[in-house]
């Protein structure tokens, strides 16, 4: 339940159904009076949204089926792969299995797919069943064509681990970058594994795991706190940031306080996912129980704003980086093509006077700085004042 201004009181559903309801048949005369079209071609996102699902299942297919999605405008080859970034842990259990499934229905391939993962344990064979590479096999990689020579994890068995750490954001640069990251969060809002008090501007290094962190991961060696590794590499901060695109599923309550804190706070080391405030393209997909914390305004404004967009026809679609590449070069080649009345150095981009007959403006001054005992009188002056005064 949430408490709204006045100690009025609404089950959450049912005031977002009612909400939505009445949002929806607002709309319908708006748009009919303003002829505003209900369908247009979808527009890439440029901005933080909040997508809110009743639950993780609905959550899960809304992210995959953006994948899937994302996949197929893209559109990889060999030469142009997707490099896709993904996490582990429960939270993002449900979007491989529906991407496994789409794939084994022929409705989607990993072949031309490059991955990145986003950390691994220190010290634990790559064979143990805890261990990300154990659990990308089991949920994912086994199940799909992805090409395992396109598979990257960290190694946290490597003889020198910081150097495993330069080479990976090495191999991440000469993939051309990461298109999409997938990721989850920690109750304490930390994103892979940056612990609170993460630098933002981090990149892929060892980190030593918080005492929250090992008694949340507790439950996968049974419950046993001395099993759980203590040290992990992870992809920094400034890492995820890097990709063009972030996507991040957080479900449940235990972590409705971190969704609060990120979104409705400001930018904070101390909850790293915070820092996805500074990404343009960032995508957070959460359930109604991680919304518990959020003001009850805030749940509203985002849900309105996907209400709106998609009676608008507007999708979640994010064009390739190589055709907004072409678009920037066509608005450049026309701003700067002789005809064009927007040519740097004409129009309004021109100095007052320049290419523009009748308009003059008085030249500014130039300004001739002085120091503030200059300003003060002479003590000669002073004096002629004060026998003025004494005068009169």
């Amino acid at each position: 339940m949430r408490t709204v201004d006045a100690g009025r009181t609404y089950l959450s559903s049912t005031f977002f159904t009612a909400g939505d309801a009445c949002l929806n048949h607002l709309l319908k005369p708006f748009l009919s009076t303003y002829n505003i079209p209900t369908s247009i071609p979808t527009i890439s996102r440029s901005s933080r949204r909040l997508i809110i699902r009743d639950d993780k299942a609905t959550a899960s297919k809304y992210i995959s089926d953006y994948i899937i999605s994302r996949l197929k405008a893209f559109a990889p080859t060999p030469e142009k792969p997707f490099v896709l970034g993904l996490p582990t842990g429960s939270s993002p259990e449900g979007v491989y299995k529906n991407l496994v499934a789409a794939h084994k229905q022929g409705e989607i391939s990993f072949r031309n797919v490059v991955t990145f993962n986003m950390d691994e344990y220190v010290g634990i064979p790559r064979e143990h069943p805890e261990s990300y590479h154990s659990f990308m096999y089991n949920h994912f990689f086994s199940h799909v064509d992805v090409d395992p020579a396109n598979i990257n994890i960290l190694d946290g068995n490597a003889e020198d681990l910081e150097e495993e750490c330069i080479a990976y954001e090495e191999k991440i640069k000469r993939a051309g970058g990461i298109e999409l990251f997938l990721g989850g969060i920690g109750p304490d809002g930390h994103i892979a594994f940056n612990e609170p008090g993460s630098s933002l501007r981090s990149r892929t290094r060892v980190k030593t795991l918080a005492y929250e962190t090992i008694l949340a991961n507790s439950r996968f060696f049974g419950n046993d706190l001395s099993k759980v590794p203590k040290m992990a590499l992870t992809v920094g901060v400034q890492t995820v940031l890097d990709a063009r695109e972030v996507v991040i599923i957080i479900t449940g309550p235990h972590k409705a306080l971190a969704v609060q804190k990120c979104l409705e706070g400001g930018v904070n080391h101390m909850w790293t996912l915070s820092a996805l405030q500074l990404h343009p393209y960032a995508l957070i997909v959460v359930d109604e129980d991680a919304t518990l914390e959020l003001q009850v305004k805030t749940v509203k404004y985002f849900k309105s704003i996907e209400l709106v967009a998609s009676s608008q026809g507007f999708g979640q679609g994010l064009e390739s980086g190589e055709a907004v590449g072409k678009k920037r070069d066509s608005v450049l080649e026309r701003l700067d093509s002789p005809s064009s009345p927007r040519k740097m150095g004409e129009g309004f981009l021109a100095a007052p006077g320049e290419g523009r007959p009748g308009v003059k403006r008085a030249v500014t001054p130039e300004l001739v700085p002085d120091s503030m005992h200059e300003r003060l009188p002479e003590d000669g002056v002073e004096e002629e004042k004060k026998v003025e005064l004494g005068a009169m």
